[in-house]
């Protein structure tokens, strides 16, 4: 029966070395669906770093803007926080929910 099998496969390096390839392949911590696996999240990492990096840009573009005009940064402290000045009054409309 082993004398049908072709003498490449009765190959002692043929048998280890392909045991070695199906193990790293498939069986191993490091295997194709892991590292596949990996490289899709390290993908999707990179294009949340882009999308937050636009973000601190635009923080900072707003921030320098703020700091350099002081008629915004009051507009800004009165709308967001509901700063007000000592003589005024502030009221809040709420619109109903239906």
């Amino acid at each position: 029966m082993i004398q049908r099998i072709p003498k490449i496969f009765r190959n002692f390096y043929f048998i280890v070395s392909f045991l070695f390839i199906v193990w790293m392949l498939f069986f191993d911590s490091n295997d194709f669906v892991t590292q596949y696996q990996m490289r899709r999240q390290l993908s999707e990492l990179e294009r949340d770093k882009e999308h937050y990096l636009e973000k601190m840009a635009e923080v900072e573009k707003d921030r320098k803007e703020l700091m350099g005009n002081p008629a915004l940064l009051e507009k800004f402290a009165r709308e967001k926080y509901l700063m007000k000045r000592p003589n005024e009054d502030v009221f809040i409309i709420v619109p109903k929910a239906e």
